[in-house]
């Protein structure tokens, strides 16, 4: 394959509203970091909670912009393989404007955050809340929309399998090995302490942004009635169901599965349908991690 074709595989995905949103997501990243997370000392997560602690320790040369750069870049090139040229494409412009907003911040612009929030003050508590609200907002656009806004993340998704971890739990580890030296250094566990719920604040954040409101559910129905059930659901939802037919294991008596994924509110009703129709059926419900399908009229179900 030449290398025209290589490059223009590589990035046939390439989208420029996504590059528009991950510039919103590095701008909000780190206004939520450098307005109300670095002035108090407080500590985000991840690289960019190293680099706000090696900012502290470092002469006021070493900024918390170049401690990003340095940081980020080499780990998200490391999941280059992994991830593809696109990704880390995004990933590294991502960093890029998140650096650079964070330059601009403290440097340029006429907002002094050098002892305190400019909105919140010094006080502790809202710091933490809103400076991990606001980060976990840029840092969710950017996964959202095929990038990432820490090189550690690149890291977990490489490392965490071989380790027999998941990607939440490298994390985890990372980021409370990270308050204990903080602690350490300081000689004080007030601000790694707030710093969690920093942490806690932001990653709740990053999951509504990534999943949203219209976070998808799907539907395990094993039930006797599966014409009533199925048809209900399908026109009440303007859904298709995939079918399976079953039996007891213990019982040996035939039942069908009616498969279906709805969105999160539309179980109540889902669930009250099903018991309207079949009292004796059997439901499960789980979060659909991700869904791709296509229209209801090309679909075989």
């Amino acid at each position: 394959m030449a290398l025209k074709e290589k490059i223009s595989a590589w990035f046939s995905g390439f989208s420029p509203f996504n590059m528009f949103m991950l510039f919103i997501a590095g701008v909000v990243n780190a206004a939520g970091v450098t307005i109300f997370i670095a002035p108090v000392n407080l500590y985000d997560s991840g690289i960019s909670g190293t680099s706000i602690l090696l900012g502290q320790l470092t002469p006021p040369e070493f900024s918390l912009t170049l401690f990003l750069l340095i940081l980020n870049i080499p780990l998200l090139l490391f999941g280059l393989k992994r991830q593809g040229p696109l990704f880390t494409l995004y990933a590294i412009f991502a960093v890029g404007i998140y650096a650079c907003t964070a330059w601009l911040i403290t440097d340029i612009l006429p907002i002094d955050v050098a002892f305190a929030s400019p909105l919140a003050g010094t006080d502790l508590f809202l710091c933490a809340i809103f400076g991990g609200m606001i980060s976990g907002v840029g840092s969710g656009l950017a996964i959202r929309y095929g990038g990432a806004m820490d090189g550690m993340e690149v890291v977990a998704v490489v490392f965490a399998k071989r380790l027999g971890v998941t990607v939440g739990t490298f994390m985890m580890v990372y980021n409370a090995l990270l308050y204990i030296l903080c602690g350490v250094i300081l000689k004080s566990w007030i601000l790694p302490l707030y710093s969690i719920v920093t942490y806690a604040s932001s990653s709740k954040t990053v999951d509504f942004i990534v999943d949203g409101l219209d976070t998808e559910k799907a539907a395990m129905i094993i039930t006797g009635k599966p014409e009533e059930v199925g048809s209900e659901l399908s026109s009440l939802f303007e859904i298709g169901l995939t079918v399976w037919e079953t039996h007891g294991f213990y019982s040996g008596e035939k039942k069908t599965m009616l498969y279906a994924v709805v969105n999160q509110f539309q179980i109540p009703r889902l669930k009250a349908v099903v018991h309207k129709l079949d009292a004796n059926a059997y439901v499960t419900i789980t979060t659909v991690a991700d869904l791709l399908h296509g229209s209801r009229e090309s679909s075989n179900e």
